[in-house]
């Protein structure tokens, strides 16, 4: 009986084929899922209509012209680059530091502090840009300076998002790390400084890139926090798309979006060539 029983558990498992395809076709309803709405926007941008309806009447790119000759989209697009690209490089060096002294150093508070610092990300955007534009007003009394309607008080609010996706991101980082391998470096003569910098962040690599991408992307897209802090001629892209689709509903939205697609895609598909997003995503 014993016999009998360890010769059917040393067989191998056998895959069932139509569980096997079932598990292909799901695969696939989900990645068509995901991606019909970006086709759908791409494909509405080509429609020759004012009017969207199916099917189209022609294609064109005359959507694409109207939107390049716009220059609110012109300058919201320039303005947002602006401030994702200063945001993402601030949130991004603040949020290393933080999550290298959370991860290494255990004091008091600390488990606290890495709440502090990641709830951005729990907070509606609304509620936290309704907050930090009450928050600038009281400053702006307190200080008699002028914060709201500013390019560094939109930054500021914008580094707050950046944050918590560099400290979740880099602490992950941290907690795959050897810390032989930098003790060794200490072994052999180099500072704590030195070996941070020469050793230790050449392997946080991935999740730095991958921090400073994510970063880039949720401050270029941000609509809430900055709808109430941006100031006359400082309108973001989104922003610009909302306020046009006030008044006109045609495929030059479409166009819009399919142009920030096609900017972030390649943004993604140059930092994967440098640094695997799969290691650290």
């Amino acid at each position: 009986m014993n016999s009998a029983v360890a010769a059917v558990r040393d067989q191998p498992l056998r895959v069932i084929p139509w569980a096997t395809w079932l598990h292909r076709v799901f695969v696939v309803l989900m990645y068509a899922f995901m991606l019909c709405p970006i086709v759908l926007v791409v494909w509405l941008s080509f429609f020759k209509d004012a009017i969207l309806y199916f099917p189209p009447s022609g294609y064109t790119l005359s959507w694409y012209v109207k939107a390049w000759e716009n220059p609110a989209f012109a300058n919201g697009f320039l303005f947002s680059l602006q401030v994702s690209l200063v945001a993402a490089f601030i949130g991004v060096a603040m949020g290393v530091l933080a999550a290298v002294g959370i991860a290494r150093y255990r004091f008091g508070g600390s488990k606290g502090i890495n709440t502090l610092l990641l709830s951005p990300l729990l907070i509606p955007g609304i509620v936290a840009g309704v907050g930090i534009y009450l928050f600038y007003l009281r400053a702006e009394e307190v200080f008699d300076q002028d914060i709201v309607g500013t390019f560094g008080g939109l930054v500021i609010a914008h580094v707050c998002l950046t944050i918590p996706w560099t400290v979740r991101l880099v602490t992950a980082g941290m907690a795959g790390l050897d810390g032989s391998i930098e003790e060794a470096a200490r072994n052999l003569g180099a500072s704590a400084p030195v070996a941070f910098m020469r050793v230790t962040l050449p392997m946080l690599r991935p999740s730095i890139v991958a921090a400073a991408l994510f970063s880039f992307v949720v401050s270029f897209e941000n609509l809430e926090l900055s709808l109430s802090l941006v100031g006359p001629g400082r309108t973001t892209l989104p922003i610009a798309i909302m306020q046009y689709l006030e008044f006109n509903l045609d495929p030059t939205i479409a166009s819009v979006a399919s142009v920030q697609i096609l900017l972030l895609g390649i943004i993604m598909l140059v930092t994967d060539r440098y640094v695997k997003l799969s290691q650290v995503v």
